[in-house]
């Protein structure tokens, strides 16, 4: 049996204003998606320049990685900011960190 990889991830903005919360099964491409539709105004992520990655969660199984997705979303802006913060307490893109 092969094992798949699903991702919830969060991205945020450059003033950290803004999060986007999204599920990807391939993580790399989709901040790439993110990047090339800055400042783009169809898409949610393009309007507000979510592009810098801040969270991410791995998953085996996409039902779960909806599901910690739809969990994430109903949350409030605080105790998503505690999340990061476990474990990017700087905020920093973590871009560079999955791509190495």
């Amino acid at each position: 049996m092969r094992y798949h990889h699903y991702f919830v991830y969060l991205v945020t903005n450059p003033k950290r204003t803004v999060l986007y919360i999204g599920v990807t099964n391939d993580l790399t491409r989709r901040l790439e998606q993110h990047i090339g539709n800055e400042g783009r105004q169809r898409t949610f992520a393009g309007r507000y320049f979510c592009n810098l990655l801040v969270h991410w969660e791995e998953f085996g199984d996409i039902q779960q990685a909806i599901a910690r997705e739809k969990e994430i979303k109903g949350w409030r802006r605080e105790k998503k900011d505690a999340l990061i913060a476990v474990s990017n307490p700087e905020w920093q893109d973590l871009h560079p960190d999955i791509t190495e």
